[in-house]
């Protein structure tokens, strides 16, 4: 009980301003659903990637049952970007603008997808609806697009991921098999490391509130999520299941992005939030430190909504896809997301 008194005091459930809350984005727009040996455009908005990666997206691509197109600027590269920002733009358009591509994949994430946003050409995405996959550094572009398009996209693996069962199902069953209610249990994988191996304990699924909370999905990695909070493409959290991810990033630097979130919109004003899997997000090893767990529920407990840790998404192997501005049901006791509407059309 003193944990949960002083944890309130040091973090109070109401923010003293709301000023730069963004506006109600525009009516959603839903993909169409992919079919069997459909074209994907394989694109790489923002950290370079090897002829290797390249080459195993491929691969995955069509072990999925699908036709390859190659973005134009592929192998460019721009210091650790993949090429200037202006050929990563014409990438995109030129995908969202072929009326053979009915799906774009992101090779990688890394790190300059924001660079791309002031630059987009959204009314040709919302004119030319298509689905769109990746996650990490491709937070950005789930949030500007939902934003200032209108669309639907999709947090999943990249195309360079090593796919799994359990993912392929999930991005699958997503993209191509649209239902009027569509349940994810949690990968049973990510709960056997936790239990099989002590250093991996933030793979373990952890209830922080208990309950169910339903709202529109929408989130992403914590870095660009919060890096977007009070700009034009932010997040808006109000009524959302708000999902976050993130990799290797000390505890006091979780903490920050957190309070960044908190400051902009109270965390209060969602439905519920799912935390994914923080791989490598411990304390260092040369100084005092909170755990990650004490780190994120000094933000989680004091809250009247849903919360949970180690579900099964983020810079994981075992990830389920979640699309971004769908409704959903965030259920702590069975464990579960359930999609409650199709997400592409």
């Amino acid at each position: 009980m003193m944990l949960a008194t002083s944890v309130a005091a040091a973090f109070p459930v109401a923010a003293a301003t709301r000023s730069s809350s963004p506006k109600r984005t525009m009516q959603l727009i839903k993909p169409p659903r992919l079919l069997p040996g459909d074209t994907i455009g394989l694109v790489t908005p923002a950290g370079q990637v090897s002829r290797a990666a390249i080459d195993k997206a491929i691969a995955n691509t069509e072990a999925l049952g699908f036709t390859v197109k190659l973005g134009r600027y592929l192998d460019e590269v721009n210091g650790n970007y993949a090429g200037p920002w202006q050929h990563r733009v014409d990438d995109l358009h030129a995908m969202f603008g072929d009326p053979d591509v009915k799906a774009i994949w992101a090779i990688r994430g890394g790190s300059g997808a924001m660079q791309l946003l002031p630059h987009l050409d959204y009314g040709l995405m919302r004119r030319h609806p298509k689905i769109f996959v990746g996650y990490s550094d491709i937070t950005a572009l789930h949030l500007a697009i939902h934003r200032h398009a209108g669309l639907v996209t999709f947090h999943g693996p990249v195309g360079m991921s090593t796919l799994s069962a359990y993912s392929t199902e999930h991005l699958l069953n997503v993209l191509m098999r649209p239902e009027e209610e569509y349940v994810i249990p949690m990968a049973l994988q990510n709960s056997r490391k936790a239990y099989e191996e002590p250093d991996n304990a933030h793979y373990a699924l952890r209830t922080v509130v208990p309950g169910a909370g339903t709202g529109r999905l929408m989130g992403g990695n914590l870095a660009l999520v919060s890096a977007l909070a009070g700009t034009p493409y932010a997040a808006d959290i109000r009524d959302a299941l708000l999902f976050l991810e993130e990799v290797n990033e000390e505890p006091y630097r979780v903490d920050r992005m957190m309070m960044q979130l908190n400051l902009n919109q109270p965390l209060r004003t969602a439905a519920g939030i799912m935390l994914g899997i923080f791989e490598g997000c411990g304390p260092a090893d040369d100084g005092p430190s909170l755990t990650l767990d004490e780190t994120t529920d000094q933000h989680l407990r004091p809250l009247a909504i849903p919360a949970v840790t180690g579900w099964s998404f983020g810079h994981i192997r075992h990830q389920f896809t979640l699309p971004m501005g769908i409704r959903a049901r965030l259920d702590t006791q069975r464990q579960t997301l359930t999609l409650l509407e199709p997400a592409v059309r």
